[in-house]
């Protein structure tokens, strides 16, 4: 496909020249993508964001938005070009550093040409304007995300590819940054988001929602989340927290339950995160999912008590320490799963250890069950497979009987979530952890259990 290149406004007429001036001096356009082996035109080389400021504005009824997005990054090579993630949406503004850039548009590609180019180490800002009918993408496994309509608004998700249905990001989980959202909906209506509150004020028909995240947060887990909802706020151990429950539904008793969950995986996985906990459920009938979003995981639904402590495991494996690459997912899921064994444990019902007698019983013949394995997906179709979540949480606590020691799996466990703090973790980097703490070998361990096609049976 041709690239088609557009003029920003009031780009200045000696722009292209600007360019390839910067060209020949040594800088050079950062890459299209960053090779993810499921997705790899997910975010963009050449720079890493700082900061997200997106400003808002969302008519339902037209199910139309109009953003500016300001993304203050610093670049880490001598940039001629660098391209930015966006789905769909009439551009209407494009600067870098105050200067109108040009850009050209190919698929999600935004690729921007500033007037010249930017040195290695500066930091810099990019302002988008934006507007149009967000994008609803359909992932490899048919599932759907981006900005995804209700009956009164709209949820955006983003796990692993939707949220430039909504802004222009870097979409890779290996950058994270921090966010601003001001979110103006009509009155009347709620605008959620990541992070804390800072204000919310009416005027004219409409009300402004501004949030802040201040803590790393991957692309992937931003939302914003727009509906009636019935807003309760009040704090967990000091922590803020937001619980938004769509009146469409059940006031949902179960989530009376939250504080309970996070003081106990604080006890377990060390202290929670982020600078706010909470919880949205939304009515958003054809999504058909729960997400981890940061710091406020989203429920199309009231959840029951294992989804909700599921999802609230996150904060720790998947939101602080997050995949670097997707093939990675068990270390998500799959701690996410045996999360939910161990809540149930410590709530005196069924334990752990009954969850994997009782899935372990699977047979070999049934193959759907044991594969693919969970360290390998092997392809994006497959990356929300029930085994990644079933078998990877087998996997832990296959390891928990194998070292045959609490305090030493428990403090594997802690370990991966405090040392990999606000970073991303990779297979490699737990099978360290857990040989390191234990002291044992565990190679022939984590084969079996995360790439050996079929039922693991010698470990």
């Amino acid at each position: 496909m041709r690239w088609k290149l557009v003029l920003g406004a009031a780009a200045p007429a000696g722009a292209l020249a600007s360019a390839a001036v910067a060209l020949a001096a040594g800088f050079t356009p950062g890459s299209a993508g960053l090779g993810d082996p499921y997705f790899p035109l997910g975010g963009n080389g050449g720079y890493d964001v700082q900061h997200y400021g997106l400003t808002l504005a969302y008519a339902p009824s037209a199910n139309r938005l109009v953003g500016t997005a300001v993304i203050s990054a610093k670049a880490t090579q001598a940039l001629s070009r660098f391209d930015l993630d966006l789905r769909g949406f009439a551009i209407t503004k494009l600067d870098v550093d105050g200067a109108a850039a040009t850009y050209a548009r190919n698929g999600q590609e935004l690729a921007v040409t500033p007037a010249s180019g930017l040195a290695a180490g500066k930091t810099f800002t990019v302002t988008v304007g934006y507007e149009g009918t967000p994008t609803v993408v359909t992932d490899p496994d048919l599932s759907i995300e981006g900005w995804v309509p209700t009956d009164d608004g709209a949820v955006s998700v983003g796990e692993p590819q939707g949220s430039p249905g909504w802004y222009p990001c870097n979409d890779n989980p290996q950058d994270k940054a921090t966010y601003d959202f001001s979110v103006t909906v009509p009155q009347g209506l709620t605008a959620m988001a990541n992070g804390v509150l800072v204000s919310n004020a009416s005027s004219g028909g409409s009300t402004t929602w501004t949030w802040r995240e201040a803590d790393p947060m991957a692309t992937y887990l931003s939302t914003v989340d727009i509906g009636r909802f019935d807003l309760t706020t009040s704090s967990i151990d000091g922590i803020p927290s937001y619980v938004a429950v769509d009146p469409q539904l059940a006031k949902g008793q179960v989530l009376s339950k939250l504080p309970a969950i996070i003081r106990f995986y604080s006890s377990i996985y060390g202290p929670y995160p982020f600078s706010a906990v909470g919880a949205i459920v939304d009515s958003a009938k054809n999504l058909g999912y729960s997400l981890e979003t940061q710091t406020k995981p989203l429920f199309p639904y009231v959840p029951d008590e294992a989804t909700l402590a599921h999802e609230q495991s996150h904060m720790w494996f998947g939101d602080s320490a997050t995949l670097g690459r997707w093939p990675d997912i068990w270390l998500h899921e799959g701690f996410a799963t045996w999360s939910e064994w161990i809540w149930s444990e410590h709530t005196g019902q069924k334990s752990a250890a009954q969850y994997f007698k009782q899935l372990y019983s699977t047979p070999a013949s049934n193959t759907a069950f044991w594969n693919p394995p969970p360290g390998d997906p092997g392809d994006a179709a497959h990356l929300f497979d029930g085994t990644i979540y079933d078998r990877g949480g087998l996997t832990l606590e296959a390891l928990r009987e194998k070292i045959g020691d609490d305090a030493t799996f428990f403090r594997i466990m802690r370990d991966e979530a405090q040392q990999n703090r606000f970073g991303t973790v990779t297979t490699p980097g737990f099978v360290a952890i857990a040989e390191r703490d234990s002291g044992l070998d565990l190679g022939k361990f984590f084969q079996a259990w995360l790439f050996a096609p079929g039922k693991p049976t010698d470990w």
